[in-house]
């Protein structure tokens, strides 16, 4: 706490001084608690997928084991997530200018795939059950699938705080609430089984439940796919930032504007300004760097200014041609 004290009492003496070093803090999740959260979960998750493991092949339940197998995935995907978080705040080194931020983009692009490899596999399994139905063992179903939901839905809980701003704990979130689902799915089936007999409900509950985990899981998916292909993060609105950057004192036009994901919680910014005046110093620069930080989460700005002695403006035109146009601008 007494950190962000400190990052306040900065900001109110010198509206846009060097305490927006610190800024991103604002943004991303205190790593210290997430720490715990990862290490935590992962613990409690490990020995779950043993106890489940065992319970499912005592009771003939391919449900529980299924339900394990998916809880498995979940501890490889959480140690996935954790490696990336602690990797996002790499210090740069060698060919790597950024770090290794990069990776937690990776990891939620790996751990959507694991959860729909896990879909398939769970999908398969319920499938092959209409036919060959086993006789379940319903109580003790029951009872370890409701342990699965304290389980998962405590971890889930863990990571909630931080899931809002950062996608790589989003996907360790949504991968713990489907898992609280699936477990709460097993619970029902089995308290079922018990009072009729019917082995199929098993197999038709993991089945909608996949469903169910498949549609949480594509946002994720895509979402990382568009991070990977340097898109516009999905918290920043690019029009905004060029309205912003376009009306600032002095500027005539801006082209050339990139924004980019380094991370799942870091965005980047670079864009040629237009400025007829000439260069107008570096605290004017400074103030539009430190506004692009509060107003619009974005961490690591470069802005090239230029004074409008070449031509340039064909790069509005077609943003993809920019540097086309640009190196034909030179040429001249």
């Amino acid at each position: 706490m007494s950190d962000h004290k400190h990052d306040h009492h900065d900001h109110d003496h010198h509206d846009h001084g060097h305490s927006h070093g610190f800024g991103h803090h604002h943004h991303m999740p205190d790593p210290a608690g997430n720490g715990r959260a990862f290490a935590l979960a992962i613990g409690v998750n490990a020995l779950f997928v043993v106890i489940e493991f065992v319970y499912g092949f005592i009771a003939h339940s391919t449900a529980l084991m299924a339900d394990a197998g998916h809880n498995l995935s979940d501890v490889l995907g959480l140690m996935l997530a954790w490696g990336a978080a602690v990797l996002a705040k790499s210090a740069p080194h060698g060919r790597y200018t950024y770090g290794l931020r990069g990776s937690s983009i990776l990891a939620a692009l790996g751990n959507g795939l694991l959860l729909m490899v896990a879909c398939g596999a769970i999908a398969w399994e319920a499938v092959h059950r209409f036919t060959e139905p086993a006789p379940v063992q319903g109580m003790t179903v029951s009872i370890v699938a409701a342990i699965g939901v304290v389980v998962n839905g405590f971890s889930a809980w863990l990571f909630l705080a931080g899931s809002k701003g950062d996608l790589n704990l989003r996907g360790a979130y949504l991968h713990m609430a489907a898992d609280a689902a699936l477990s709460l799915g097993v619970v029902i089936s089995g308290l079922v089984i018990m009072s009729t007999g019917w082995a199929w409900i098993d197999p038709a509950v993991s089945l909608v439940i996949v469903v169910v985990i498949v549609l949480g899981t594509w946002s994720l998916l895509r979402e990382s796919v568009q991070l990977s292909m340097a898109a516009v993060p999905p918290g920043v609105d690019a029009g905004a930032v060029h309205g912003y950057l376009a009306g600032q004192p002095g500027v005539k036009e801006v082209h050339d504007l990139h924004i980019w994901a380094l991370s799942t919680t870091e965005n980047a910014l670079t864009a040629h300004v237009v400025m007829p005046g000439g260069y107008p110093g570096d605290g004017v620069l400074d103030a539009m760097v430190a506004g692009l930080r509060s107003d619009f989460g974005i961490h690591h700005c470069t802005l090239q200014v230029e004074e409008g002695t070449t031509h340039h403006d064909c790069a509005l035109e077609g943003h993809g041609h920019g540097h086309h146009h640009d190196e034909h601008a030179h040429a001249h």
